[in-house]
């Protein structure tokens, strides 16, 4: 497995502190996001590795080659983190897209970070065909981090949130769809206290979720290539 070289940190304080890795793999050289807050925190995604609602101790966001053909990604995922030093239970996402300059925001304690490749996109609801085999991991991809705790229905309830929040980025945008078939996101919330506050909704009219929705529009929208913007 090539080695993940991660460049010299770039110094801030942010909930979402990224490094930014590249690696060599198979001749060509690809760039990976990774976050890794540690413990105490718990995450809901829709990730092929660390997916649903767990304790995670980090997130990678990698990109992979076009024309990915791997049947383990995975594997593939998990081996990628553990070159970079993550230990523990983590949440891994790929995208063909590029992620050296994601989509960023903030909004009261909620940022949030977006990488997108909209080559293949459409609306969720089409037509029944016939398969077509494996989507090409073009992908939008969305980690959002929330300062809070969060019960497990109100984690589904920001992924839902989120997901709005970036369909709506997409129609502001001028793209008529709603996503591409391979998209992700992955939501983290403090994880709960004894005794401390654990918030039940997240939903775009409750406090945080709100804040999520917000970030995670803005973070798309700047994420999304600069022939998106009307």
């Amino acid at each position: 497995m090539p080695a993940l070289l991660p460049p010299p940190r770039a110094g801030g304080a942010c909930l979402l502190d990224l490094e930014h890795l590249t690696r060599l793999e198979d001749g060509e050289r690809l760039h990976a996001l990774l976050w890794r807050p540690g413990p105490g925190w718990r995450m809901a995604s829709s990730a092929v590795l660390g997916g649903g609602i767990a304790d995670r101790a980090w997130v990678l966001n990698a990109q992979v080659a076009h024309g990915y053909r791997r049947t383990d990604p995975a594997r593939h995922l998990a081996d990628l983190a553990r070159a970079a030093g993550a230990g523990g239970p983590g949440v891994g996402l790929m995208t063909a897209a590029d992620v050296t300059a994601p989509g960023r925001a903030r909004d009261g304690g909620v940022e949030a970070v977006a990488t997108a490749g909209i080559s293949v996109r459409g609306w969720a609801a089409v037509p029944e065909e016939g398969a077509t085999g494996a989507e090409p991991p073009g992908t939008i991809n969305i980690v959002a981090a929330l300062p809070v705790a969060l019960g497990d229905a109100a984690l589904v309830n920001a992924v839902m949130t989120a997901t709005e929040a970036k369909v709506q980025a997409l129609l502001d945008a001028g793209l008529d769809c709603s996503g591409t078939p391979t998209d992700a996101v992955c939501v983290a919330a403090r994880t709960p206290g004894e005794g401390g506050e654990v918030h039940a909704f997240a939903g775009p009219r409750s406090e945080w979720g709100a804040r999520l929705a917000r970030a995670v529009h803005r973070a798309v929208r700047a994420a999304l290539p600069a022939a998106a913007h009307p």
